[in-house]
């Protein structure tokens, strides 16, 4: 992945969506999806009509894409996103989201580390059978 949490444009004003694409790492596609699918905050469009994004606007991109990349559902990204637009009152409903997710990650990190372990002691048998002289 491409991108970081943080989103360093260079540009003082907005971006078009194939520029936004390029910073965030995403693509055209996945962030008109991202529109369709209500999880990202109203986009403003030039007097030409195409989107112009804000360097905020590509930061929201890259934490809808991490969070399903690490598997959060649409349907809680859309709350999540919903959360957001109501303002700073939902800050604390919103951290709990992260929290949850966070405490998710952990568990699945933990049970990837396990399957991780079995499997390199898996091959290191599978290493000495064929050193093994048949």
């Amino acid at each position: 992945m491409k991108f970081s949490s943080t989103v360093k444009t260079g540009k003082a004003d907005t971006m078009r969506i194939s520029e936004a694409a390029s910073v965030s790492g995403l693509s055209v596609d996945t962030i008109r999806f991202y529109e369709k699918s209500g999880l990202l905050p109203p986009i403003g469009r030039g007097l030409d009509g195409n989107r112009k994004f804000s360097a905020e606007n590509v930061d929201w991109l890259v934490l809808m894409s991490s969070l399903r990349e690490t598997g959060m559902p649409l349907e809680k990204m859309r709350h999540f996103a919903e959360l957001y637009r109501s303002g700073n009152r939902t800050i604390s409903e919103r951290k709990q989201v992260l929290l949850d997710h966070a405490e998710h990650l952990e568990t699945k990190r933990a049970a990837l580390d396990h399957c991780a372990s079995l499997l390199e002691r898996k091959l290191g048998l599978y290493a000495e059978i064929e050193e093994v002289p048949a």
